[in-house]
């Protein structure tokens, strides 16, 4: 009897190794320096299977400041497309209302960056996601949190972290607050 559970464990594992290695991805990367256009672009290749992966904010060779990866596992079974809103602003201080009605409506957060953008300087971006398949979970809390000082930075961690609040994502930039260090909290309702 011990030597057939041996075996069938041995089995799984071998399936299991196999299937991991049978899994080809399929990528789409995104430039530009307009969020409305990134935007536009996130959910056409949501449409077409992809979801998002990564974001930063840099210069790429033709000329986008904002850089998203998508990824399309095309092995899996085909999933319903997600949805994809990008919040941006110069002022991080309006940023955590326009994320919660967002969140309200079934969105989740899933990544942010600062970025130099065509029309409106210096921005945070924050991209947050709508999977169908998620859409009775629980809703999340969220709070923002920009600030020039990372003492200042540390104690409203505690603060948030005291209240049940975990860290989703951390970014450092020049806004229209100067450099900052900006952090966004996430609490499941």
């Amino acid at each position: 009897m011990l030597n057939f559970m041996k075996l069938q464990i041995a089995g799984l594992v071998l399936v299991i190794g196999a299937s991991a290695a049978d899994r080809s991805f399929d990528y789409r990367m995104l430039a530009t320096s307009k969020t409305s256009t990134m935007e536009k672009e996130l959910n056409e290749g949501a449409a077409s299977g992809y979801r998002f992966s990564k974001v930063m904010g840099g210069k790429a060779t033709n000329g986008g400041q904002l850089i998203i990866a998508m990824v399309k596992e095309t092995a899996a079974a085909a999933q319903e497309a997600r949805q994809y809103r990008l919040l941006s602003t110069t002022r991080t201080a309006t940023m955590q209302a326009e994320m919660q009605q967002l969140a309200d409506g079934g969105y989740s957060y899933v990544d942010h960056a600062v970025f130099e953008s065509a029309t409106g300087g210096k921005e945070v971006v924050v991209i947050m996601e709508l999977d169908s398949q998620k859409r009775l979970e629980p809703r999340s809390s969220y709070r923002l949190l920009a600030t020039t000082r990372t003492s200042t930075m540390q104690k409203e961690l505690e603060s948030a972290g005291a209240q049940g609040y975990a860290l989703v994502g951390v970014n450092a930039g020049k806004t229209a607050g100067g450099s900052e260090v900006i952090a966004i909290l996430r609490k499941d309702k």
